[in-house]
């Protein structure tokens, strides 16, 4: 099935007025779970996938596991998928564009690509390759650019709206689509910067960010919940792991379970 549906529904859930909220997924299992409970698209968070494949986050996961992930989720979910494939785990835009005709292939429709610690001009460059090789594949990729002024502190404080604001503009140029800003979580600072770029902003969830009713009303129109999710889960994990081997017990295990019967639902027999 071509995926021209899947992104031109995803682009939508990105219109003005339209608040898209992700709980990211890090594998097919969460991602029916995520989808059985009404989101409208499904986000893969690189962290949590990482650590379900047994590797550290940080441009580690070999291609062959990102691509055989993708389709895993993509085969388990009829809604729109977009993958976090971190900085396209190269520094040339080439590969990082050959890596995201990859992904695409496997079933995404958006991609998050960010410029972490490098200088803007080199995730520009990629989110033009990305770009350029999308069409080539004749799917509407929708490019997330994460910006991480906020989460790695790359401007001193009184600096960071406008330096967020510059490159928001430089990715937009590029051919980006929507902005990414992990760690903004002052109101005033969301609405500079909803208001400065002409992009879809993107924040991800954190203690302190402002309510979801709240960040529509700040122009935010993406919130989606990183690692936070997973790291829920596993947490969860920890505790019932922990009491039974340490105690001997098993409250936490049935503290908030979801039924086995409620979770073989999700996945149909093949064919059906």
């Amino acid at each position: 099935m071509s995926n021209q549906d899947p992104a031109a529904a995803f682009r939508r859930l990105h219109a003005t007025g339209q608040l898209l909220v992700l709980p990211n997924a890090w594998d097919a299992g969460s991602a029916r779970l995520i989808e059985s409970l009404g989101a409208a698209a499904i986000a893969t968070t690189s962290s949590g996938l990482c650590w379900a494949r047994g590797y550290a986050d940080g441009k580690l996961l070999p291609l062959s596991v990102l691509v055989g992930a993708v389709a895993e989720i993509a085969r388990v979910t009829s809604l729109p998928l977009s993958v976090d494939v971190e900085a396209g785990y190269s520094a040339d835009p080439q590969r990082v564009a050959e890596m995201v005709s990859a992904v695409i292939e496997a079933g995404a429709v958006g991609i998050n690509l960010e410029d972490g610690s490098g200088p803007p001009e080199l995730l520009a460059a990629k989110i033009a390759a990305v770009k350029q090789a999308a069409r080539r594949s004749g799917v509407d990729l929708f490019v997330n650019a994460r910006t991480d002024v906020y989460l790695k502190k790359l401007a001193p404080p009184e600096r960071a709206v406008d330096e967020t604001v510059a490159r928001g503009r430089r990715y937009q140029e590029a051919g980006c689509d929507g902005l990414f800003v992990p760690g903004l979580r002052e109101r005033d600072a969301i609405q500079a910067i909803a208001g400065a770029v002409a992009l879809p902003l993107n924040v991800m969830v954190l203690p302190s960010l402002p309510p979801v009713a709240d960040l529509r009303a700040c122009g935010v129109r993406r919130v989606s919940a990183g690692s936070a999710v997973a790291a829920a889960a596993l947490g969860a994990a920890r505790r019932a792991a922990k009491q039974l081997l340490a105690e001997g017990r098993y409250e936490s295990l049935y503290a908030e379970p979801v039924a086995y019967a409620e979770m073989n639902a999700l996945f149909p027999p093949p064919g059906n």
